[in-house]
């Protein structure tokens, strides 16, 4: 099952919280007030990073100024897989390309991957 990801400022991210959870019945199991930043392309610095599980799957929140190096902020949906390396070279081998990584980035590696025709999302393992 795929995670949404989801970018939000610091003055709204309490709102969407309400929102959100309410919504989709769903609960935080983590949230990290000082996540290293290097997993959205902003070496040497923090964010609030929020993970949140429901009935409509993962989720994790980014809590950004939206201030975001390319190519953060434009993946929408995250997918965790069993064999990074191996996902990559699969990609690319059917067009996509990596935008970034793969870096060892929120406890595993990652990398951002686009695909012909637009669709842009991330894959750790």
């Amino acid at each position: 099952m795929p995670e949404n990801r989801v970018y939000v400022s610091p003055d709204a991210v309490n709102a969407f919280l309400r929102s959100y959870l309410g919504f989709t019945g769903g609960s935080i199991t983590s949230d990290a007030k000082q996540a290293d930043a290097s997993d959205i392309g902003l070496s040497g610095k923090t964010y609030r990073r929020i993970d949140l599980s429901s009935p409509f799957g993962k989720t994790v929140i980014m809590v950004t100024n939206g201030h975001l190096p390319y190519p953060f902020g434009r993946e929408v949906t995250g997918y965790q897989v069993a064999h990074l390396s191996d996902t990559l070279r699969k990609a690319k081998s059917t067009g996509a390309k990596v935008l970034w990584g793969p870096e060892r980035a929120a406890g595993g590696n990652s990398a951002i991957l686009k695909f012909p025709g637009g669709y842009t999302c991330e894959v750790h393992d």
